[in-house]
This record gives structure tokens, C-alpha cells and sequence, in this order.
């Protein structure tokens, strides 16, 4: 397939074009910045202003043609909470997802796989969830970031009703951990005290499996919208889940068994329907 991705030259977005094209995909960059290590055709795109959206996706000079682009996978955005002010994060994330979305439709681009987050699943975790595991069944926002998600989501919702034979697949990252970045020199550091990542009940997700999960929603043959959960299977941390969630969170309900250190955040929906299986623990690193 011909594949744009938003936001290329970020942490999830370079090991995505990695992956797709790994597996055969031509994939085009679409950023503010040049990625540090080129990985194929780079476009300098404002995803904000609308015009330049529909430019890029409907053809630049000699690279590619509208009809030849089969998917668009949406990574662009202010990555997380407090990164920016309030009103910024918020503004940037819903107006670029709002941008492709529009442009995706009006030139008959009709696969989507867009970064969604965990934040719509209870975070921060300053009090108890309502039960765990957590399933896509939860989709509540409670910081700027998070509505930005959530909105984004609801979108995705309207225009799989208006275009039914349209695939709009929203990702929900865990917090993305790069071990060549050296995201998990630090985990030794939280084993001592739970608090320190109780703000989302101690989940993340390899940047290699992330990539994996794009790959998949992109090649899957699902029509309209679907949310998943993408979290590796373990948490980040030695002790048992349950005792974790016991010391902070006392009297939680279990909906399922969460055995040793298996995470909180239940992945059977893109395990089932995605065939997403990750692999990379960083017990293993």
C-alpha cells in the first residue's frame, strides 16, 4: 500500500514507518520537523491549517498522485498533557484530526488509523477505577489533552455514519516506552514506590509493538469505527498487579482474574479483531 503518516519524525511515528515499511508499504512523512535519520519522502506540513492538509493529501509535484494514497495514519499531535499550555494542546490536536479526517473524505481516502490514548481510560488514576481490567467500554476525559482524544473519537464516530464503507480505527496508546531511547533505564527507580505510576495503574507499550498495531489496523479489512486498547500484556513493575492495586486502590472490582503482573488494561478487542500480539516486554531488554 501507499501510506501517508502524520507526525513521522516523532518517537511512535518513526518506528511505524519502519514497520510499514518493513512489510512492503511505500510511506510518506508528513511533520513540522525532518525526521532525525531519514526514512524515505519527507513533506514540511502545517496539519493545522486545512489547506495545507488537503494539498499534501492530494498530491505533491511528482511524488505521488491523490488516487494512488491508500491509507493515512494520523500520529500528529501534541503528545501528551502539560507539554503545552491547556487551550494549546487542546486546539492543535482536535483541529489537525479534524483536518484529516475532512480532507481524507472529501478525496475519497477511505482507511484511517489514528492515535487515540489511554488518558480517555481514567487518567490521571488519582482515585480508583471502577473496576479492572479496564476495557474500551471507558471513554471519559479529565484533562485538556484527554478531550482533545475524546472529541477526536467522537468524530471518528460521525463520519463512519455518514461513510459506512469508511475504516476510522482509533488507537488508544499506553504511554509509548522506546528502549533505543532509553525509556526503560528508569523503571528500576519506580519499584520501590507504586504512587510513582499509579497514574495510569503502571502500563505503557513498546514502541515496536505500538508500530505493529498500526501496521495491522492499516492492513485490516474492518469497516466504520473502532476503538482499541494498545498496552503490552505486563505492567511495569516486579510486584503482582493485584498486590500494586491493593496498596493504592483497596477494594477495586475484579471483572477478571489479573494474574502476576499481567497490566490492568484488557487488549482482547485489537488481540481479537487486529491480531495485535506484542512482543516485546521490558523484562526481556
Amino acid at each position: 500500500m501507499n501510506i501517508i503518516v502524520t507526525g513521522g519524525s516523532g518517537k511512535l511515528g518513526r518506528a511505524a514507518i519502519r514497520d510499514l515499511q518493513a512489510h512492503g508499504h511505500w510511506v510518506l512523512n508528513l511533520d513540522t520537523a525532518p525526521p532525525k535519520d531519514p526514512q524515505g519522502p519527507f513533506t514540511r506540513v502545517d496539519l493545522t491549517d486545512f489547506g495545507e492538509v488537503m494539498g499534501a493529501l492530494s498530491g505533491i509535484d511528482q511524488q505521488y498522485r491523490r488516487d494512488t494514497i491508500d491509507a493515512v495514519v494520523h500520529l500528529a499531535a501534541i503528545p501528551g498533557p502539560t507539554q503545552r499550555p491547556d487551550h494549546v494542546t487542546f486546539a492543535q490536536n482536535i483541529v489537525s484530526t479534524y483536518n484529516i479526517f475532512e480532507a481524507c473524505v472529501r478525496l475519497g481516502i477511505g482507511n484511517i488509523v489514528w492515535a487515540s490514548s489511554e488518558t480517555l481510560l481514567g487518567y490521571p488514576f488519582d482515585g480508583p477505577p471502577a473496576s479492572v481490567p479496564i476495557t474500551e467500554a471507558v471513554r471519559e476525559s479529565r484533562v485538556s489533552y484527554a478531550h482533545s482524544k475524546l472529541l477526536g473519537e467522537v468524530l471518528a464516530e460521525q463520519y463512519a455514519r455518514e461513510h459506512p464503507a469508511m475504516k476510522l480505527l482509533c488507537l488508544r496508546f499506553s504511554n509509548i516506552l522506546d528502549p533505543d531511547a532509553g525509556d526503560y533505564d528508569g523503571l528500576e527507580g519506580w519499584q520501590a514506590d507504586p504512587q510513582i505510576r499509579k497514574w495510569n495503574l503502571w502500563t505503557y507499550i513498546d514502541v515496536r509493538d505500538a508500530a505493529q498495531a498500526v501496521r495491522l489496523g492499516v492492513e485490516s479489512e474492518i469497516t466504520g469505527m473502532e476503538a482499541f486498547i494498545i498496552a503490552n500484556e505486563d505492567s511495569v513493575m516486579h510486584r503482582p498487579s493485584r498486590e500494586l492495586l491493593n496498596e493504592v486502590f483497596p477494594g477495586v472490582l475484579y471483572t477478571q482474574d489479573v494474574p502476576g503482573t499481567q497490566s490492568f488494561y484488557d487488549t482482547s478487542k485489537a488481540r481479537t479483531l487486529l491480531g495485535f500480539t506484542p512482543t516485546h516486554s521490558w523484562r526481556r531488554h
